[in-house]
């Protein structure tokens, strides 16, 4: 069971990385293009900003999952440094329900601001405002499932015991 989450969960974790690489690209994309149409044609365009920004919102959250999945996060890791075996365990167990509950927050607080302002507009779009906000309790609850993968995933534990 255990191994077939963690399957399911690297290849999920490996197609929103590459949809966080796509968004950075676009982003990057639609940046020239404004500078491009402001100061070579002298005709901004009226929705590159925000589609820019939406973007990167986007990546962030997205690329936030791979960033959890690798246990990349700055941390100080003294007392990791300092505990073996079980007692290191239980710290990992401790930093994993902590992560956790601090997601399901920003879950249900992304969650209820994209509902709250469903009925508002991208400024020189016309899409829901929401469609932006989605992106933080969506990046939320897929990082939890990648907390998670990285608590149970062996490789990880073999990797740390050896340094």
């Amino acid at each position: 069971m255990v191994a077939a989450f963690l399957r399911f969960e690297r290849r999920l974790t490996a197609i929103v990385t590459a949809l966080a690489l796509a968004l950075l690209a676009l982003a990057s994309c639609l940046g020239f293009y404004q500078v491009l149409t402001r100061f070579v044609f002298e005709s901004p365009s009226d929705w590159t900003e925000v589609a820019t920004r939406t973007a990167l919102i986007w990546m962030v959250y997205l690329g936030m999952v791979a960033t959890f999945r690798e246990g990349a996060l700055v941390s100080v890791d003294v007392l990791y440094r300092l505990c073996r075996g079980r007692a290191r365990v239980a710290l990992e167990g401790v930093i994993t329900l902590l992560t956790l509950a601090f997601l399901v927050i920003v879950a249900w607080a992304g969650f209820e601001v994209t509902w709250r302002i469903r009925f508002q507009s991208l400024a020189g779009m016309d899409i829901s405002i929401s469609w932006a906000y989605l992106a933080v309790p969506l990046g939320a609850c897929l990082s939890m499932l990648a907390v998670v993968a990285h608590f149970l995933d062996p490789q990880r534990s073999e990797l740390e015991s050896a340094q």
